[in-house]
């Protein structure tokens, strides 16, 4: 059936992903991260509009293509080019001084808390719904929720990694972010000669691998939904463990590719 667009012309599945996308930046860019109750209150709340947004758009995308896990990458491919990363320039004024691995430990570092909120809000959210279990049909969304915040905070850290060690990706937006989207789901930094980043979409392999990464990473993140309080915890610890390995695990690469392109000698 052909979706019709509302009176400004816009369709119902535009303004699904336009919500999503607009609380996906809300909920991760958060200036206040250690957070008064006020604030974590208010992160609680926007993963739960965010829950229910994504619940709409489960609906509209259909059993099959949730389960396969077809539905989360989309919309983190469609999330992608609207996270707002720091490039080279501002992330030095913003650190002036710094050695590129010092600048990179930072970012990691701030990534890696950002991460641990997001998942400290899922499990205060999951402890609300533990005690009205009515509401337990909404977990496995709710799991899609916080595994796109996360995605969507690990993959603006490795674009803000790229431009630490000068090896950023070049040409139109959707393009950039599509690369860093690979470079996500291979826990590497991206490979210039990439074909994504000519025809600015993934291939069947490169879809695949990025729906098992969604995947595992939402499988990491089912310690969310812990009764009470220790999904919070848990949530928390999780998700800021996982982060910093991958940001570790990418800076590492970049620190190597960044050498090899400059022509220095790579310690093993």
């Amino acid at each position: 059936m052909t979706e019709r667009p509302d009176a400004d012309g816009v369709s119902a599945s535009d303004q699904g992903r336009s919500t999503v996308g607009d609380l996906v930046a809300k909920v991760t860019t958060s200036g206040d991260l250690d957070g008064s109750p006020q604030t974590k209150r208010e992160r609680a709340r926007d993963l739960g509009r965010l829950t229910t947004a994504l619940a709409a758009s489960a609906r509209t995308a259909g059993r099959a293509s949730v389960l396969g896990g077809t539905w989360l990458a989309d919309l983190v491919l469609d999330v992608a080019p609207r996270i707002p990363f720091r490039d080279g320039p501002t992330l030095r004024a913003q650190h002036p001084g710094l050695s590129d691995d010092d600048l990179a430990q930072v970012i990691i570092s701030g990534a890696a808390k950002t991460s641990a909120t997001v998942g400290a809000a899922g499990g205060a959210l999951a402890a609300v719904e533990f005690t009205a279990p009515p509401t337990l049909l909404t977990a496995p969304v709710q799991l899609a929720a916080e595994t796109l915040l996360v995605a969507t905070v690990e993959i603006k850290l490795i674009a803000e990694l790229h431009e630490v060690y000068g090896v950023p990706a070049t040409g139109p937006l959707r393009g950039r972010a599509v690369a860093y989207v690979v470079a996500w789901s291979e826990r590497r930094g991206i490979d210039p000669l990439s074909p994504s980043l000519l025809t600015f979409s993934l291939g069947a392999s490169a879809k695949r691998a990025l729906r098992n990464r969604l995947i595992r990473r939402a499988g990491r993140n089912l310690a969310t939904l812990g009764p009470l309080m220790s999904g919070a915890v848990a949530g928390s610890v999780v998700n800021h463990r996982e982060t910093r390995r991958l940001g570790e695990q990418v800076r590492d690469d970049l620190r190597h590719r960044g050498r090899t392109i400059r022509g220095e000698t790579v310690s093993r």
